[in-house]
């Protein structure tokens, strides 16, 4: 970061206030971090203590809050620049990278420490390893880097049903290699979905996104054969342990809608998609965001119906 950078994180507009810190951690992402992590323990053929589960489960959600923290105290140079980030609390001056730095990395700590003590080593590892990934390896590295940002990087966001599963039995398997495959192959078409209606902001704050490297007629053509490769995963894994015919059915047709969408951006030029402000590709922008949440939540079902003997094959 440069001194031009480093001088302006110090310079705060007002006392920084909870709504502020709690800003930090990144809620929205942190929502799905928890659900994830949720289904994947609650997905597991082993029961888990309910004060454990909410224990592990809330220290997952605070290593993924810390995660955010850290990433926004990196990127704080490029969220002064991008017009959706320039609202945080450490551009907009709330909160200096100092006291975010602290904050992230404090959380971390404590995070993998107790959940550790509340669950096992191995989750605890896998959130370490996680909070590592996305810092370090995405934010710090492949983020200002490659335009396989994304790809690569997605992996961090794809963690926390592993982790979820390793609390519960202690361990890897199968299935929570399956769901973390499901979050890492739909991470790049739902953000390229965003970076395509997000314009300049990534060109103009130096970060190699997919669409500043290779244009936007690729970047279309990556969304369709990421969609490609997802859908056959996803529904596959109906057939596996954490599947059913529930979730069958809502996999069919989430992935039927969601190929529509990445077969309508795929046809759409720039002139097309300028002249009705992007509505396209917001619109399947919107419909990735259900689909992730409808996979899980159908994965928690059956879950629960196999609890009563119910919902298997």
């Amino acid at each position: 970061m440069s001194d031009a950078s480093l001088n302006a994180s110090q310079t705060q507009t007002g006392d920084a206030g909870f709504g502020d810190y709690f800003a930090l951690l990144k809620p929205r992402v942190m929502s799905l971090v928890v659900f994830t992590a949720l289904v994947g323990l609650l997905a597991a053929p082993v029961p888990v203590n309910p004060v454990v589960g909410f224990a592990a489960i809330l220290f997952i959600a605070v290593g993924g809050g810390a995660s955010g923290a850290l990433n926004m105290w990196w990127d704080a140079d490029i969220d002064r620049i991008m017009k959706r980030t320039q609202g945080r609390p450490i551009p907009a001056g709330r909160i200096n990278e100092g006291e975010a730095f602290a904050f992230g990395i404090t959380l971390s700590v404590m995070a993998v420490v107790m959940l550790g003590l509340a669950s096992n080593l191995v989750a605890a590892a896998l959130l370490a390893f996680t909070i590592f990934f996305y810092v370090v390896i995405y934010t710090m590295w492949l983020k200002r880097w490659t335009p396989q940002n994304i790809v690569i990087g997605g992996a961090a966001g794809a963690f926390p049903p592993m982790i979820g599963w390793a609390v519960a039995t202690g361990g890897v398997s199968v299935e929570s290699v399956l769901m973390f495959a499901l979050t890492f192959m739909w991470t790049p078409p739902h953000f390229w979905a965003l970076a395509l209606f997000m314009k300049s902001d990534y060109k103009e704050a130096g970060v190699p996104m997919l669409t500043v490297t290779h244009g936007r007629r690729s970047t279309r053509k990556h969304i369709l054969v990421y969609t490609l490769l997802l859908a056959p995963l996803a529904i596959g894994t109906a057939f596996t342990g954490i599947g059913g015919p529930i979730y069958l059915a809502v996999a069919i047709v989430l992935n039927a809608l969601f190929l529509k969408g990445a077969w309508d951006i795929w046809r759409r030029d720039e002139t097309q998609a300028e002249a009705d402000d992007y509505k396209t590709e917001k619109k399947v922008f919107a419909l990735s965001l259900f689909y992730l949440f409808g996979h899980f939540t159908a994965i928690l079902l059956q879950s629960v119906l196999a609890g009563y003997g119910l919902g298997g094959w």
